[in-house]
This record gives structure tokens, C-alpha cells and sequence, in this order.
């Protein structure tokens, strides 16, 4: 082992978390992985391309070297990180020796950060990754978030990269795109172009499952549509629940849904979305599935 940390402080959320576990919803079990994907792989460029990283929320993190040493590297919404009382820039890397404090608190925008490292996090793979599923409680540490006084060990180090300096990310702005989902046709032709006009809030329940919408226009108040029979479900669709209320669902969703879907959020804009803090208004833009595409394939994923 290269070295081992010591979380002195983390919300119920913080997780290990790696690309997640593809394949899997066939058996029930849904990918997990990072809620903001650009930000778990700005973090490894700059903490040096190893295998896993921790996700926290707008409680932050707080990470004691315990033993050995380490590169990290930190980037996802904006946050404030200080090495030792010290205050380093963000998104950025830095390097830790042995009884180094790094203390990451939030700062003006985002939900969700990343801390990764120049050695893989030493868990055990499960079904191919180290991910933690909030819902099928596999993976990162016996399938649970983090707490205060866990302790995390790295392997046996990548031998890093230079520290980088990067800009600040500033949150973009616009509608959320999305595709009109698997059962928009049973909402009338009126109802749709509510929907896309509505002035939607994101909602203080949401959680790596999913994100609740307020409505305050009610547009879904009188809807009709309850339940209808189980199907697959993938991250970013949008559920009317039977009482109205539309749910995004997220990394870690149920592996299938018996509630309406409207729309789904497309993969290009389901990031920026896992980042808009509750209070946010949002409203939502339609395109078509190869406008989808096309914006997927110039992000190079």
C-alpha cells in the first residue's frame, strides 16, 4: 500500500465511486458511478489516473494522511479546499504527506465533488467495480456511504503526474435537454407543452436515486395517468409519480418503473443536472434522439 486515509468528516452521501458497473440492469442492479461524470474525470487528470475516487456533497470532506504518501486531485461543482489550514486552488491537485489535512467545503455552486488519486482506492471489485450503489448497497465499503473514522487504503502508486493548474468550471446555463420518453404520447398534445415551458425547482429531496421537481404551476396536478406495468428504467428519465410529482431519476435508480415517463434527461446535460442545487429553477428543452447523439459524440464519450 502506498498509503492510507482517515475521513474525519463526510456527509451520509460521500461514497467511493469509479466509472460504475455497465452491464448490470439486466439483473436488477443499476451502473452507479459518478453523478457528475466530467468532474470524476477532471479529478483523476489531475490527481493522476487512479482507479476510483471519493464523491461528497455541500457538507464537503475531510481526509487525514494517515500513513504513506499520496497525490489528489479535486474538481466537480465549486468547492473550497485547504490543505493544513492553507487554501488551494479549485478544481486543482495537490500533494500529501504523512499526517497532511485536506478539508474541502462547499463553495458557490454544485452538489456533488470528487477526490482521486495517483493510486487505485485498495476495495474489493464487485461485479467489476469498486462503485457504491446506494440502493443495492454493492461495492466501495461493505456497500455503504462513508463515515467518520473509516479508513481508506491506496495501492501501490501510479507514480502521478505534475501538478496542473486548471480554470474554474462556471456552471452553464440554459434549459435541460431532453428526448421525449416511452410514454409521452399518453399525455395530451397541451399537457407536453407544459411541460416544456413549465417553470420546474429542484426540490431539497433528491439523493443519487433521484431528484424531485416542485411544480409550482401545476402541470401535473390533474393528471389521470397512475401506474402502468414495470419497465426498464435509465438514468435521466422523468417519472410523473401518481400524485403529480415529477422525479429525475439518477445513477443509482431502481432498475424499473411502473410511473409514466415523460421525458429523459440526455446524457450531455444529465452532469449539469446532478449539479443544480435545490432551489434552482429549471425548465426543460426537447430534441431528438440524433441531436442526442451528435452532442455526445463532440464530447469525445
Amino acid at each position: 500500500m502506498s498509503a492510507v486515509l482517515a475521513i474525519m468528516r463526510a456527509a451520509p452521501l460521500t461514497s467511493i465511486q469509479d466509472h460504475g458497473r455497465l452491464g448490470m440492469l439486466r439483473h436488477g442492479i443499476s451502473a452507479s458511478g459518478p453523478m457528475d461524470g466530467a468532474g470524476f474525470e477532471l479529478a483523476g487528470v489531475l490527481g493522476g489516473g487512479g482507479g476510483g475516487g471519493i464523491e461528497f456533497t455541500t457538507a464537503g470532506l475531510e481526509i487525514r494522511l494517515a500513513s504513506g504518501q499520496c497525490r489528489v486531485g479535486f474538481a466537480g461543482g465549486d468547492f473550497v479546499a485547504r490543505l493544513n489550514g492553507t487554501r488551494i486552488d479549485w478544481p486543482g491537485s495537490t500533494a500529501m504527506g504523512e499526517g497532511d489535512v485536506l478539508a474541502i467545503t462547499p463553495g458557490p455552486w454544485g452538489n456533488y465533488g470528487y477526490a482521486r488519486f495517483d493510486a487505485d482506492i485498495d476495495v474489493p471489485l464487485v461485479l467489476g467495480s469498486r462503485a457504491t450503489s446506494s440502493r443495492a448497497r454493492l461495492g466501495g465499503i461493505d456497500g455503504r456511504s462513508l463515515r467518520v473514522g473509516d479508513v481508506v487504503a491506496l495501492t501501490a502508486t501510479r507514480g502521478g503526474r505534475p501538478a496542473a493548474t486548471f480554470a474554474r468550471r462556471d456552471p452553464e446555463s440554459g434549459p435541460i435537454r431532453v428526448t421525449w420518453g416511452l410514454h409521452a404520447d399518453l399525455f395530451p398534445s397541451a399537457l407536453r407543452q407544459r411541460f416544456v415551458g413549465g417553470g420546474f425547482v429542484i426540490s431539497s429531496s433528491l439523493d443519487r436515486m433521484g431528484v424531485r421537481l416542485a411544480d409550482p404551476e401545476a402541470v401535473f396536478a390533474d393528471t389521470a395517468i397512475l401506474s402502468l406495468a414495470s419497465d426498464a428504467i435509465v438514468p435521466g428519465d422523468i417519472q410523473i409519480l401518481g400524485d403529480g410529482t415529477p422525479i429525475v431519476l439518477m445513477r443509482d435508480h431502481q432498475p424499473t418503473g411502473g410511473y409514466p415517463r415523460i421525458a429523459t434527461v440526455i446524457s450531455a446535460d444529465l452532469d449539469r443536472f446532478a449539479q443544480l442545487r435545490p432551489g434552482t429553477s429549471v425548465a426543460f428543452q426537447p430534441v431528438t434522439v440524433e441531436h442526442a447523439h451528435a452532442l455526445l459524440r463532440s464530447r469525445g464519450t
